[in-house]
C-alpha cells in the first residue's frame, strides 16, 4: 500500500481520501462478551481472526486500497463516457439534426453510437472485474462485518468514534465465497 508509509502504526483511511482514522483496539470492542462470542462466530464464517489487530488493521487498510481502484476504474471510463455521450447528445440536438443530408445525420449517429458503446462496454467490463472479484468480495464481506460488529460494540457501550469504521455495506457486492478464501489461505500458507 502507498499510503502505509506515511500512516502512523495503528492508522488508515477511512472512505477514499477522507480522514486518516484510528484503530480501536480488540480488547476495547470485544470487552462485551456477547460482543465477542459475535465475532468469534464471524471469524469461523468468514474464515478471518476479528480479534487480531494487526489483522483488522491490514483489512481495512486493503479496504481502502479497493475503493480506490472502484473510483479509478469508474472515473477512468465514466467520465470520457459521460462527457462525450453529454457533447454528443448536444451536438445531435443544436446542429446534426439540421443537416440536410440523411447520410450524413445517419454516419453521425453511427459513429457516436459506435463510440459511446465502446466507452460503455470498457466502463463495464472495468465495473465487472472490480464488483466481481471474489477475493475483493471476501475482502468487502469481511470489512461489513467488521462494521457490524463495532455497531454492536457501540450499543453495548464501547466509546468509539462517530462512523468508525466508516466503510459502507456494498451488500450486491460483499458476498463471501469460502472457496476463494480457502484457496487464498493455501496459497499464504505455502509461503
Amino acid at each position: 500500500m502507498d499510503d502505509s508509509t506515511e500512516l502512523g502504526e495503528w492508522e488508515f483511511i477511512g472512505r477514499r481520501g477522507g480522514a486518516v482514522s484510528r484503530l480501536v483496539p480488540g480488547e476495547v470492542l470485544y470487552a462485551d462478551p456477547q460482543v465477542k462470542v459475535r465475532a468469534q462466530a464471524a471469524a469461523k464464517e468468514l474464515l478471518f481472526d476479528f480479534t487480531d489487530d494487526r489483522a483488522v488493521l491490514s483489512m481495512l487498510r486493503s479496504r481502502h486500497d479497493d475503493e480506490e481502484a472502484m473510483f479509478a476504474t469508474g472515473a477512468r471510463w465514466g467520465v470520457p463516457l459521460a462527457v462525450i455521450g453529454l457533447f454528443g447528445v448536444i451536438y445531435w440536438a443544436g446542429v446534426v439534426r439540421y443537416w440536410e443530408s440523411s447520410a450524413a445525420r445517419s454516419g453521425y449517429l453511427a459513429i457516436a453510437s459506435i463510440l459511446i458503446l465502446l466507452l460503455a462496454f470498457f466502463f463495464v467490463r472495468g465495473a465487472v472485474k472490480i464488483w466481481g472479484d471474489r477475493s475483493r468480495q471476501n475482502l468487502r464481506a469481511r470489512a461489513h462485518e467488521y462494521r457490524e460488529l463495532t455497531h454492536a460494540a457501540r450499543r453495548a457501550g464501547a466509546d468509539l468514534p462517530s462512523h468508525y469504521p466508516h466503510y459502507g455495506p456494498y451488500p450486491f457486492a460483499a458476498n463471501f465465497h469460502r472457496q476463494t478464501a480457502l484457496a487464498e489461505s493455501d496459497e499464504e500458507g505455502e509461503r
